[in-house]
């Protein structure tokens, strides 16, 4: 049948390029990767687990410290900090920040705390 197409050299159609893979030779998707980072829910009224596994887990909560990157920690003690650190000026909300921070400070130094 392809000798008959008027669209292109018959060799093109001839050479089997339709070619089937073997089942073992199919890529394969990757597996859904099972329990998943927060995909969990664990406030759920329908959830099966038991309540030592939710204390176990609220106590996890407790006990474990965020590690936050420098610039956020950085960002903690001076508003203005991470601007600065980039070259930039600091925006108009952080200087505002910065000094709220500063009246506080004064404010508890003051008072004797």
């Amino acid at each position: 049948m392809s000798g008959y197409s008027k669209v292109g050299q018959s060799a093109v159609y001839e050479a089997g390029d339709q070619r089937n893979l073997k089942n073992s030779e199919v890529p394969g998707r990757p597996r859904y990767e099972e329990g998943m980072e927060k995909s969990h829910i664990p406030n759920d009224s329908k959830d099966q687990r038991s309540i030592a596994n939710r204390l176990g887990n609220e106590e996890r909560k407790l006990n474990r410290k965020e590690q936050d990157d420098p610039e956020t920690s950085a960002s903690k003690k001076d508003p203005t900090l991470p601007a600065k650190l980039h070259g930039n000026e600091p925006s108009k909300g952080a200087k505002v920040d910065a000094d709220l921070q500063a009246e506080e400070e004064e404010y508890l130094r003051r008072k004797g705390k």
